[in-house]
């Protein structure tokens, strides 16, 4: 096999099995394509082996074990429900750097986003094949992070073996039906991730007016419909993604009001007209790929956080969410005081959320927690 060889002081982060080895930390390279490499120290040291990327920044991903030992036992640590959706392997945090696999009712979509995901691909669909519960495998090839390794992106969507998917795989999810489209969705699909934070916005819509922004396929606003709501207001700039919603929203024999419209720009609009609603959900696209777009984010994350804010009716709860993995928590949180202290209104937080339990995080891959939850509650206006 051949070696990469690390700097002198550059291998403490292997060290902690941090899967990740940036171009920076390499002294030698004894490879000029993607393949197998054993990671080495300055001084000698075995650090364990990976796949060499070298169109790509994280020019190393270190692999935890045996891709068919690591795929088994992520399968095991998941429920494969006959009409569920689930995430079956979580990429780093199931020890495949760039392996993504959910499953919607039976039809795995992958995302192969890494050079070691690619290098192992007929490893991973050998192992996908002859898995009780699995009727077919496609594949998502519409993502940045291929290009950066130096993938191909195009087709968006290709069957790779099994069952072909309908042009709409129907879940059920915590007794609601969803439809997903796996050939043109976001991500796989649907937001598998926000689960949990789906259902606890359901549990505090009763008798409420609820403004779902972002609303994609409508999730939150079916679970809030389906909780009491009185009235939900549906808000997306994609028609498409709306007439999906309305279907989700008709399979469960729920009211809502669809809105096609850029949200920044409908939220204005409503505090001009004075609207106020009981329970508002933000959850917007990641609107930072990278730390070098941050700041930028943070103004986009405080200006609707504060839109929201000053819609909400006395007493009444923001459900707000960030999906950037560039962002932290506390600096999430740091927003959300500021735009409340703008706002002129206080606030407690009831709850707050990250990705569902089948999308783990690695205590050694920190990077895994992106998806951050809020959930306020206004209490008193200063």
């Amino acid at each position: 096999m051949q070696q990469v060889v690390l700097k002198p002081g550059r291998d403490h982060s292997a060290k902690l099995r941090h899967p990740w080895i940036f171009s920076g930390a390499i002294a030698t390279a004894a490879c000029q394509d993607a393949g197998e490499v054993e990671v080495v120290s300055a001084k000698g040291e075995v650090l364990g082996r990976g796949v060499y990327s070298p169109a790509s920044q994280i020019r190393v991903r270190m692999i935890a074990g045996e891709v068919e030992t690591l795929i088994d036992q992520a399968l095991a640590r998941r429920t494969l429900a006959p009409a569920g959706g689930v995430r079956l392997v979580n990429a780093e945090n199931d020890g495949i750097p760039g392996l993504v696999v959910d499953c919607y009712a039976g039809y795995a979509v992958c995302q192969f986003t890494s050079a070691l995901a690619e290098h192992y691909r007929a490893r991973i669909l050998a192992v996908l094949s002859g898995k009780p519960g699995i009727k077919g495998v496609s594949e998502r090839l519409d993502i940045d992070s291929r290009a950066k390794e130096g993938l191909p992106t195009a087709p968006k969507w290709r069957q790779l073996q099994g069952e072909e998917p309908p042009e709409l795989v129907e879940i059920v999810e915590n007794g609601l039906k969803f439809l997903v489209d796996v050939r043109t969705g976001h991500k796989t699909g649907f937001y598998l991730d926000q689960r949990e934070a789906r259902a606890l916005v359901g549990s505090l819509a009763k008798d409420r007016t609820v403004l779902n922004c972002f609303a994609y396929t409508g999730g939150f606003g079916v679970y809030a419909a389906q909780g009491g709501a009185r009235a939900v207001v549906q808000v997306d700039i994609s028609a498409a993604a709306l007439a999906l919603a309305r279907r989700n929203a008709e399979a469960n024999g729920v009211q809502c009001e669809f809105v096609e419209a850029d949200v920044f720009k409908y939220l204005r609009r409503l505090r001009d007209e004075g609207r106020k609603f009981d329970l508002i959900v933000l959850d917007p696209p990641k609107f930072a790929e990278s730390k070098s777009q941050l700041m930028k984010a943070a103004r986009g994350y405080k200006d609707i956080n504060l839109l929201a804010m000053k819609l909400l009716s006395p007493g009444g709860v923001l459900a707000t969410f960030s999906c950037s993995g560039a962002m932290g928590e506390e600096f999430f949180l740091t927003i959300l005081r500021e735009a409340a202290l703008d706002s002129a209104r206080n606030f407690q937080i009831v709850a707050r959320t990250r990705q569902a339990a089948d999308h783990p995080v690695a205590l050694d891959f920190p990077e895994g927690l992106y998806l951050k939850g809020v959930v306020l509650r206004e209490y008193q206006s200063l």
